[in-house]
């Protein structure tokens, strides 16, 4: 290649460079432009993600800002030490320099709060830890901080730690407050009375209730409700355990305090308790219960029951309220109402307030009415299953003392319990029949009520004959039954009654019979069998069943 040739190219390159330095060319006006025939869709831009300053920090980075969080404090805490060997600091200086360390930290976490919010929540963290520790410790350990002192610098901690939530907006300050506040009269002595403290853990549970619904988060005020219970509980007991009126007051205080909270968190929030929301609530509920049951108990026995319904009414008047405003179903609190009205049934009413020798009979009437008062056309159990479950706890009790007829003594209308079991079962089964929703239970109530049938003619008849032959009328009434109404499952089941009979002649009938006794036995089985057979090859047709 010459050099004129190379000096010509380069001169062509230059020209290119140029052009793409000045821009591009000037176009027309966009109102010139012709559109295209064919427009492709635009594609979106997708801008690049830039990392924000409350972004959550991954495991390890949690793991090494707590890391180096705990190791600051070891750090104060093993220089406070080395200075005390030393003789470098008195308790006074020892408690201020853990406090200053204590804030330190929180300022620090502040000052570097823009640059990553989550991460530079744990440095303060560490520092309300070091704060509570330094007031304890001044308090238990030196005793230089009375109580009122002490008490007042939990309570700005616990303000502090409240405010550090909202700022970080990170749960764990709250949970330090909440824990702080309710523990501080269980570790500082001194404490103050039990009506005083009901005044003091009542006024703590508002704030945190109101912090709770103004946050937006549950956890704060079902821990202050957890520990506000146990924690008064405990020291009730320990200290004045004849001041049962302010215990009594401050239960029914925090019941609705926290009753409130709920309602007002699930209407504010637009949201309602779900079902793990709803277990959460549940020991709580359970844990006011018993306390305030066992308080009622012992020094107010006959109103005990009364109390328990009249909070059951509470419950279902803040599950009204709060549906009725929101509109719309609440499944979570449902289960929750159902619940405790099962507690209450199944506890205050069945065991506390109903006769021994009655009983039996509430049992036979409760199924019926808990049926009436909670299934809808069409609608399965669902969330009320609880009610469900207590009455037929209830019920199960009271058949397994008909079937092995024992602890009936003084009951009134005995002989006819059996009877009447059966009849209510075999009538439930007919009901059910045509319920999708609750075809599971059907096999149940069936054979249920064919037992309870056979204990009915067992517990009745003195005769053996006459029992055997019961028992095999029932079989060749269900079959007869089953083909009528086209039953598979009805004519299925008299194979159990048939299969009782047959085991009940020879291993009982016969063993110590007369032989006229023994004739009569077999023959009556003979009879009932052969007719079984032929109403059973009836029941297998095709057609004959549905």
């Amino acid at each position: 290649m010459s050099p004129e040739e190379i000096e010509r190219r380069f001169a062509g390159i230059e020209e290119r460079l140029a052009r793409i330095e000045a821009g591009p060319p000037v176009t027309a006006a966009p109102a010139q432009i012709a559109k295209p025939a064919i427009q492709l869709p635009l594609q979106p831009k997708t801008p690049s993600r830039q990392p924000e300053a409350g972004d959550r920090p991954s495991l390890v980075t949690s793991f090494l800002g707590w890391g180096g969080a705990a190791a600051l404090v070891l750090a104060a805490a093993y220089l406070i030490r080395l200075a005390v060997e030393n003789g470098w600091l008195t308790p006074v200086r020892q408690v201020a320099f853990a406090a200053i360390s204590g804030l330190v930290m929180i300022g620090a976490g502040l000052f570097m709060r823009n640059v990553n919010r989550q991460y530079a929540g744990l440095l303060p963290a560490g520092g309300v830890a070091t704060l509570f520790l330094s007031i304890y410790g001044a308090h238990l350990f030196y005793g230089f901080m009375e109580a009122a002192p002490a008490a007042s610098a939990v309570v700005f901690v616990c303000l502090l730690s409240l405010w550090l939530c909202r700022a970080f907006a990170s749960d764990l300050y709250a949970l330090f407050a909440v824990a702080g506040s309710y523990s501080a009269p269980v570790l500082i002595s001194g404490a103050p009375s039990v009506t005083d403290l009901v005044i003091y853990f009542s006024a703590w549970s508002v704030v945190f209730s109101v912090f709770s619904v103004w946050h937006g988060r549950r956890l704060v005020y079902l821990l202050a409700l957890y520990l506000a219970l146990i924690i008064f509980d405990f020291i009730w007991r320990h200290r004045a355990p004849d001041e049962w009126i302010a215990a009594l007051v401050f239960q029914a205080a925090q019941f609705a305090i926290f009753g409130v909270a709920t309602a007002v968190f699930s209407v504010r929030n637009k949201s309602p308790l779900d079902s793990a929301s709803a277990w959460g609530h549940l020991p709580p509920l359970l844990i006011f219960y018993f306390l305030q049951y066992a308080l009622l108990k012992r020094h107010l026995p006959e109103l005990a029951p009364w109390i328990a319904a009249a909070s059951g009414l509470v419950v279902a008047g803040l599950y009204g309220t709060a549906r009725a405003v929101l509109r719309r179903p609440l499944p979570g609190g449902e289960f929750l109402l159902w619940a405790y009205i099962a507690l209450v049934l199944f506890h205050a009413g069945y065991i506390e307030v109903v006769p021994h020798r009655w009983a039996p009979w509430v049992a036979f009437v409760i199924l019926p009415v808990v049926a009436l008062a909670t299934l809808r056309q069409g609608a399965g159990i669902g969330a009320r299953w609880p009610v469900w479950a207590a009455a037929g706890v209830i019920f199960l009790i009271n058949y397994l003392r008909i079937v092995f007829d024992t602890d009936l003594r003084g009951v009134p209308g005995r002989p006819l319990l059996a009877v009447a079991y059966a009849l209510q079962l075999y009538l439930g089964y007919y009901l059910i029949r045509g319920r999708e929703a609750l075809q599971g239970v059907k096999g149940l109530l069936l054979y249920a009520g064919h037992i309870s049938a056979m204990a009915a003619a067992l517990h009745g008849f003195d005769e053996r004959i006459v029992e055997s032959a019961a028992w095999g009328l029932l079989a060749l009434a269900c079959l007869g039954l089953s083909l009528w109404q086209r039953d598979r499952l009805l004519g299925q089941s008299s194979l159990l009654v048939f299969g009782a009979a047959a085991a009940k002649v020879m291993l009982y009938d016969l063993g110590g019979a007369s032989p006229l006794a023994r004739i009569i036995s077999l023959v009556v089985l003979g009879i009932t069998f052969y007719i079984g057979g032929l109403l059973y090859q009836r029941l297998q047709t095709p057609g004959a069943t549905r």
